[in-house]
Formats: C-alpha cells, sequence, structure tokens
C-alpha cells in the first residue's frame, strides 16, 4: 500500500490446537524515520474466517511484548492484513 509492505516468513508457518496458522510476519514502511519503523508481528490467522490476533508485537526482535488476551478480528478492509490472509490461506 502507500504506507508500505507486510511480508511474512513461510518457514515460521504452524498450526495451532485450535486449528488456527501461527506465521511471523514484518511491516516495512514506506518512510523509516523516527517515529516509523518495522514491527514484527507474531499473527494467528483463522483462514474460514478471514479473521486475525496479533499474538505479540517487536522493534527489535520477536515476541518483545505479548499480547495476553489479544481478540480475533475483521481486518476491516485493510489491504495488507488482508494480503497476509490471503497469502496464508493459499499456502495451505
Amino acid at each position: 500500500s502507500k504506507y508500505g509492505k507486510q511480508v511474512w516468513d513461510k518457514s515460521s508457518y504452524q498450526i495451532n490446537n485450535d486449528g488456527s496458522i501461527r506465521i511471523l510476519s514484518k511491516f516495512i514502511p514506506e518512510t523509516k524515520n523516527e517515529i516509523t519503523s518495522e514491527i514484527l508481528y507474531t499473527m494467528d490467522i483463522k483462514c474460514s474466517e478471514k479473521s486475525f490476533r496479533d499474538v505479540a508485537v517487536g522493534t527489535k526482535k520477536f515476541n518483545e511484548f505479548e499480547n495476553e488476551n489479544s481478540s480475533w478480528k475483521d481486518p476491516n478492509g485493510d489491504r495488507l492484513i488482508l494480503g497476509v490472509i490471503d497469502q496464508v490461506s493459499a499456502f495451505i
């Protein structure tokens, strides 16, 4: 998108006990400065519902800040998140 890119690591792919998929993802902003930087996400995805939750985030390493009560979210038209969900779902 005009804000940047969202990429995911195919080798990080794992299936959770509830059938959702856990991946490692990175947002790379179009413009980097003191305020904007790359953000690392550990994401769970439910392909059948096209929903996701951010399990943890970080700027220097994965799982820097865990999200203990992360709830499932609709991507609400976010093209970057929808793109990751579609790619992960197609990968399986």
